[in-house]
């Protein structure tokens, strides 16, 4: 039986630089998805792994960063 609760984390927005609280899932190991910045409405690029110790981690940046 796996252990599926969400993790609360913040991120700065890749264009604002605000700190923003986003909720992780650990299905979401592995995938890349877009999710607007709760300030200024801009596509944030998400990419969620797992860390040491099954902590979730997630690298942001701007969508069409190369």
């Amino acid at each position: 039986m796996g252990q599926w609760l969400l993790q609360e984390t913040d991120v700065g927005c890749p264009y604002c630089g605000e700190s923003i609280s986003v909720l992780l899932n650990p299905e979401d190991v592995g995938v890349e998805y877009i999710e607007d910045c709760q300030v200024c409405c801009r596509p944030i690029e998400f990419n969620v792994s797992e860390g040491s110790q099954g902590a979730l981690e997630v690298l942001v940046r701007a969508e069409f960063d190369c």
